[in-house]
Order: C-alpha cells, then structure tokens, then sequence
C-alpha cells in the first residue's frame, strides 16, 4: 500500500514540493513560536532558580498624615535578622551624589547612576557575583573604594577593577564589578561605597535606605508578615516589604502569552496547506483515471482504491510536516543561539505537530478518496 500510494508522489516531484511547502509553513510557524516561547520561558526559570525566590526587600513607607517617607531606622538591618527563619541581611542607603570618570566632566551629567552606602554582607544576600574585582570588606569599606553595578560600570565606560570614578570631590578606587541582577536593577546602576566611608567621608546618616533579606524557603511568608513590625514596632504600616521575584514569577507564568496570535496565523497558514493538499489530490484523481479505472478492472475494491489515495495524501503532508519540524526546530535553535538562552522545543509541540499533518492528511486527502474509489472501471477506461 505504501508503494502504491507513494507513485504518484514519485511521478510527480514538484507537485509534491509545493504542495507540502504549505503545510511545512504552518508546522515551522507553530513549532518556532512554541519553541521560542518555552525557550524564553525556561531562561527565566533558570535566572529564578539562581536568584531563589526567598527575597524580601524592606522599604521606607509613607506617613498617613504627611505623606512624607518614614526613614527606616538605623538599626532595621539588625532587627530583621533576629527574625527566625532569616539567613542574610544586606542594606543600602542613598547617598545625594553623582560618580564620574573625572572632575573634568560637569557634576550635571549623572549618567543616571546612584551613590550609595553598602553593608558587607549585601553581596552574599543578593546572590550576586562579581565579574571582575573584589567585593567591599572589612578593610576596603573604610577607604575610598568603590564598587560598581554592571550598568554603572558600562556607562563609566568602566570594564576591570583598579580604575577611579570622582564623587563628591575626591576619587575612589574601582574595586570591583558586579554581574546582572534581574531581581535588583538599582543595584546594577549604582556606585557602592563602604558604609564606614560613606559616613565618615560622603556624610552619610546611617539610615537604610533599603534592606534585603533571605529567609528559608519554608518561613518566606511568616518572615514576610513580621517583618514590619519588627522594624518599626510603633508605626509597622510605614514599612514596605515586597517580593522582587514576583515580577519574574509572573513573567514566567504568562510567557507566551502575546504567541496566541502567531500560533493563529500559523494555524491558517497550515489551514492552507491542507487546501493545497486537498486540491492536489482532486487533481491527481482526475489525471489518474485511467489507472483508477485499470486497477478496478482486474480486482482492486473501492476499498483498496480508497486506501491509495489517502495513503498518499497522508505521505503528503507528512513530508510537509516533518520538514516543518525541522525548520521550526532550526529557527528556534537560531534564536536561541542568537540571543544567548537555551534551546528547547516542547516534546508536545513536536508530537502535536505530527498529529495535525496526520489529521490534515486524513482530512485532505477523504473526500479525493471516496470520488475515486466511486468511479466506474468502464467509464474510467473509456474516458481516458
């Protein structure tokens, strides 16, 4: 059966060609956007399993009356790490200045870079890493040394430790870059500075500006409701505690969401394909004739003649939709390449592909089947 229904493809190779072309373009639409989307997708949940989702930032809330920020006390770092469940506190305080490559340069342009003061420990509470240089420690924190953000630092035109930025009238030591932190952009667009430093040589209050904190997985939500009065345990709605790696959760979550309209127009482009699949067909029924007619006559049933032809449609669209995959699954792997996340293509999408050319062939290929296998041997015989 095979063998007989593949004749007609054999006979006729570029029919087949363009007929399966269409079909190849809905699968390859449908494939590539399933598998961008669960590439993105799978970045994402990469970047969240590195990051954790057991962060919390603490902020200064707004006062009920005034309306003014509540600054957070000096010692809010220490109160949230007496919480139970809390493994890391780091903080930051704002600091009023601008860092520039120079004194040469007006204190106008601020390059949208913050100043800000760093506690010691903030770099092992953001999981963040350095990509070149050394964190602030014990020692370094008391002298004018720096630490950059990887945005900071490319808009310094800034790319190793052992350089100098000017801030506030006096130049400070690069010693480190930090590498992204999706969780924390401000981070990546500051200018860290010791917290000794800051105050001694910056004039900083020692107020918090913000603080983060990591907890065990298990206590997030319990730290989470503690948290405010902990800190202020007067006023505990004027602190702020929100969960940085929600907006990524819920990134992850809708990922592929805005893919619905490309999956449509690659549903009526394989739509399309089986119209052009089906016409093939009808074609081939009426050139075919003879054949048809050939075969009813020395014993073939309608049956068998039925058989034929959906045989040969379904390797028909077959062949679209495996080449389909194959491209879908090339431009995917371009992509991924290209933007530098991993390459994945859904085993459903895949086995989904499949089952649409399958339908589409069965469907396509139904009716040119039935008019065939009802044709009259005699008639047949003497038409052609």
């Amino acid at each position: 059966m095979l063998h007989t229904g593949s004749a007609g493809m054999r006979n006729r190779p570029m029919r087949v060609v363009l007929s399966a072309l269409g079909i190849a373009i809905g699968i390859a639409t449908m494939i590539a956007v399933v598998g961008i989307s669960a590439s993105s997708k799978e970045q994402l949940l990469q970047e969240l399993d590195r990051l954790g989702t057991n962060m919390l930032v603490i902020t200064a809330g707004e006062d009920l009356l005034t309306g003014k920020k509540v600054p957070l006390a000096k010692e809010a770092a220490g109160r949230v790490a007496r919480i139970d469940g809390v493994e890391h506190v780091g903080a930051t305080g704002q600091l009023p200045f601008s860092v520039r490559r120079s004194d040469k340069i007006s204190g106008d342009i601020t390059g949208g870079i913050a100043v800000q003061a760093a506690s010691g420990d903030l770099l092992t509470t953001l999981r963040a890493r350095m990509v070149s240089g050394t964190w602030l420690n014990g020692a370094t924190g008391k002298y004018p040394s720096v630490v950059l953000g990887d945005v900071a630092a490319k808009r310094l035109g800034i790319t190793a430790a052992g350089q100098q930025v000017y801030i506030n009238g006096q130049y400070f030591t690069v010693l480190g870059i930090i590498g992204p932190l999706p969780l924390v952009p401000d981070i990546a667009r500051s200018a860290l500075v010791g917290w000794d430093v800051a105050r001694s040589r910056l004039g900083f209050d020692g107020h918090p500006t913000t603080v983060y904190e990591r907890s065990a997985d298990v206590r997030v939500d319990a730290v989470h409701a503690l948290i405010p009065r902990s800190v202020d345990p007067q006023t505990p709605h004027n602190v702020n505690v929100s969960d940085p790696s929600a907006g990524l959760q819920a990134k992850a979550a809708v990922e592929g969401a805005f893919s619905n309209l490309l999956l449509g127009l690659g549903g009526v482009a394989l739509l399309v394909g089986g119209v052009g699949v089906a016409n093939t067909m009808i074609i081939s029924v009426l050139e075919r004739r003879y054949e048809i007619g050939l075969r009813r006559s020395i014993g073939a049933t309608r049956g068998q003649i039925r058989s034929q032809f959906i045989t040969e449609s379904l390797l028909l669209s077959g062949l679209g939709g495996a080449a389909g995959i194959v491209l879908g699954a090339a431009a995917t792997g371009v992509y991924a390449a290209s933007s530098g996340i991993p390459w994945v293509i859904p085993l459903w999408a895949v086995g989904g592909g499949l089952a649409a050319t399958l339908v589409i062939g069965t469907v396509a290929g139904l009716y040119p089947a039935v008019r065939a296998s009802r044709l009259s041997p005699t008639l047949a015989l003497h038409a052609s």
